[in-house]
């Protein structure tokens, strides 16, 4: 079972940046759940084959005002997702600091290795205003370029990624949950 976490703090913004995750599994029938991440308990965490930290808006960012509630996140032990603000979590908990950088709309990014089924140049859609320089951090880094679009935490299965992939990339959420 699949838990995906909401960290976004409007209501609407949840028909955006989380049903269209959940729409992704339910289409696979993949099973899963989804709670918000001020409502996450150990419970839910234990029942959680994998959890997805689902991306908010660009204006939204309040999540970073609360990260020690993803504390759990060192010592997890269970494959994990970041997508855009989910990625910006995991690397506060792992220790980096946000960054501002401002990216809308479809970029090319070249995978310089495999990374959860992608390779190569792909064209992925942004929307953020922050990130995390994963460079000095116990991450690999899976894109070329300034910025960390792709991660893997270097002795855990934690993937993060800056970009969206419910928009353009829903084999990468698949292949995420197809994870052994």
């Amino acid at each position: 079972m699949i838990l995906l976490i909401n960290i976004c703090k409007e209501k609407l913004h949840f028909y955006e940046f989380v049903k269209p995750v959940g729409d992704i599994l339910v289409k696979k029938k993949i099973r899963g759940f989804i709670r918000h991440y001020t409502c996450v308990t150990k419970k839910d965490l234990d029942k959680a084959s994998k959890v997805i930290i689902c991306g908010t808006s660009l204006k939204d960012d309040y999540f970073v005002e609360s990260v020690e509630r993803f504390s759990w996140l060192r010592d997890f032990d269970r494959p994990v997702l970041g997508i855009c603000g989910g990625m910006q979590i995991m690397g506060l908990v792992f220790g980096g600091k946000l960054k501002k950088k401002t990216e809308i709309g479809y970029f090319k990014e070249n995978f310089k290795k495999k990374f959860l089924g992608s390779k190569g140049e792909n064209e992925v859609y942004h929307l953020h205003n922050n990130y995390i320089d994963f460079s000095k951090l116990d991450f690999d880094d899976f894109v070329e370029g300034m910025v960390s679009q792709a991660v893997k935490h270097k002795k855990k299965e934690i993937y993060g990624v800056l970009f969206h992939p419910e928009v353009r990339q829903k084999e990468l959420i698949l292949n995420f949950c197809n994870l052994d």
